[in-house]
């Protein structure tokens, strides 16, 4: 099988210094390979390491053994070991994480919150709001709130938006933590018809879904990080 994001013997711990630096393993020899199309839902309980092993996907912690594969512009890279500039490159073009919290530069619109992953990728401005607009509306946002900044917006307004600029650039590797918490039925809908079709256009999700209605309708199969070796 082709795979266009793979860890291999991953692993990651936490050094507690308030506690005489103890050492926490929370991922060991962890092996994942996600494929065009697929969807792979992070399984396990609260604590047994899931948003560190998203995390770790992404680049904002580092792995202390093993690689983090992706396929970025038709050759291979290895996160754990990318540099600055590398790691911003692939984040522009090939990998997308839609976290729990939205994090803005205050006073700016919404609207222009979505539409700037599409401008840094070169998309002319005017297009780029466009469909940051389609996909604010298609995620049942009024257009009378597109301009207005979103920090006072409540949390399924903010989680709507957050989801707008993840999925608007297409990336082919995305990372979903918890994508449909505070959302209400119908904008649940919404979300998983989007990552049908994110799936169609070949692209390799991986995500952690509390919801378990959700997840059984978009994934593909589970990866138990409780299985893990060591894990937490």
């Amino acid at each position: 099988m082709s795979w266009a994001l793979k860890a291999e013997g991953l692993g990651k711990s936490f050094t507690l210094h308030l506690q005489g630096g103890v050492a926490l393993p929370v991922l060991r020899g962890v092996d994942l390979a996600v494929a065009p199309g697929e969807c792979v839902a992070l399984a396990g309980p609260s604590g047994a390491g899931k948003s560190t092993l998203m995390r770790c996907l992404y680049g904002n912690y580092g792995a202390e053994a093993g690689r983090i594969l992706i396929r970025h512009r038709d050759a291979t890279a290895d996160l754990a070991t990318a540099d600055p500039r590398l790691v911003r490159e692939i984040r522009r073009d090939t990998l997308g994480y839609v976290s729990q919290f939205l994090r803005v530069i205050p006073r700016v619109g919404a609207l222009d919150i979505v539409a700037e992953p599409l401008i840094a990728r070169g998309v002319p401005r005017d297009e780029a709001r466009a469909h940051a607009a389609a996909l604010l509306t298609r995620l049942n946002l009024p257009a009378r709130l597109h301009h207005l900044p979103p920090a006072t917006f409540s949390g399924g307004e903010q989680q709507r938006i957050n989801l707008a600029r993840g999925f608007a650039p297409g990336y082919p590797v995305m990372l979903l933590d918890e994508p449909t918490a505070s959302l209400d039925a119908a904008n649940r809908e919404v979300v998983i018809d989007m990552i049908a079709e994110a799936k169609a256009r070949d692209a390799a999700i991986v995500g952690i879904f509390h919801d378990t209605e959700v997840r059984d309708r978009v994934a593909d199969r589970l990866f138990d990080v409780t299985a893990l070796p060591e894990a937490a």
